[in-house]
């Protein structure tokens, strides 16, 4: 089970970290991932961590202002988000997949098996 939060309201330039809360003893096993929707368009990626090394990736859009780290005593992977703008504002989901993933397919929703229920983000100007 997947339980995201830290979601809310800021205004631009603001900060938030929601966190993703992964339950069982198979955290180390997958890879995770951050997706987001935003209201009248198709759901996008924006952040992943792989499982081994811990190697990051993002989406253009957020690339230096959004960083996203985990922490296996925890379970958890969080995703420090900087300089927030309007156009962040969405649901945010976390992800995750055990399947061996590269850095073309980690980016893609079909790599992912099970995913929390999303927590709103709203950036207003």
């Amino acid at each position: 089970q997947l339980q995201a939060s830290g979601g809310g309201l800021v205004q631009a330039g603001g900060s938030l970290s929601p966190s993703c809360t992964v339950s069982g003893r198979s955290f180390r096993t997958y890879a995770m991932g951050w997706f987001r929707q935003a209201p009248g368009k198709e759901r996008e990626f924006v952040s992943a961590i792989t499982k081994n090394l811990g190697t990051t990736y993002y989406a253009d859009s957020v690339k230096a202002r959004f960083t996203m780290t985990r922490d296996n005593v925890k379970n958890t992977v969080y995703l420090q988000m900087n300089s927030l703008k309007p156009e962040d504002t969405a649901v945010y989901y976390c992800a995750v997949t055990s399947t061996l993933t590269t850095m073309v397919t980690i980016r893609k929703e079909s790599t992912y098996f099970y995913w929390g229920q999303g927590t709103q983000v709203t950036v207003s100007s």
